[in-house]
């Protein structure tokens, strides 16, 4: 049976995907600083944040539960709105969402590469684009991680090891509220990643047809800069 490891697989996407690949016959490490209550003899739950001292070592410990790693899925993900004069939450932003992907990436891609097969896939956003004084830190780690990711499927490629980058719109999350164009269900989202596990892509944007109000979002910032 093929082994996953899920970092964020507590809520959101990750629990989803978690449930997902349960349901489909993966055994699943998960990780996440809340506990999770999948009822599963496939299922291992391992309780760790991605911005501790000691999320490396829990790491390790999770692989060696697995003879290999098939796959990983980094689902981790934090947002804050800046609130001037306060930068309390902007480095916690950065552990998130993109220092957690190198980690992981660190400890879980030379097993693979050591096999010439696995896959490593990273929930980004495409916020990525954008330039914008209420979430600074949310786009800028994740077009960060959008671009390190890609370069990692590069790099590693001739190595028969995969890394794809996902680049959601709004999904229906804790981190979402109000009303969101396009927002989907984090089960719908989840059955996504599944796809891209199956296509292996480096990149995979979803939807589409977002791109270009992201775009129109994010135009008036960015003329601020150029003309500035």
């Amino acid at each position: 049976m093929p082994n996953a490891i899920v970092i964020g697989a507590s809520s959101g996407i990750g629990a989803a995907l978690a449930r997902r690949l349960i349901d489909a016959g993966w055994t699943v490490v998960g990780m996440a600083r809340r506990a999770s209550a999948l009822p599963s003899e496939r299922y291992h739950h391992m309780a760790a944040d991605v911005r501790a001292p000691d999320f490396r070592s829990r790491l390790a410990a999770a692989i060696e539960r697995l003879d290999a790693i098939d796959a990983c899925i980094y689902a981790s993900g934090i947002g804050h709105e800046l609130a001037l004069p306060a930068f309390d939450h902007e480095a916690d932003v950065f552990a998130t969402n993109l220092l957690g992907v190198v980690i992981t990436a660190e400890l879980v891609l030379p097993r693979m590469i050591a096999r010439g097969a696995g896959h490593f896939l990273g929930l980004s956003s495409q916020a990525d684009q954008l330039i914008t004084p209420s979430t600074p830190s949310y786009s800028a780690s994740k077009a960060g991680m959008s671009a390190y990711l890609e370069g990692l499927a590069l790099a590693c490629k001739p190595h028969g090891v995969a890394v794809t980058n996902v680049r959601f719109g709004f999904v229906d999350t804790a981190m979402s509220s109000g009303t969101r164009p396009f927002l989907i269900s984090a089960d719908r989202a989840a059955a996504l990643v599944e796809r891209c596990m199956v296509r292996r892509p480096i990149r995979y944007t979803f939807p589409w047809r977002m791109a270009p109000l992201v775009w129109l979002f994010g135009l008036g910032a960015r003329l601020r800069v150029w003309l500035s």
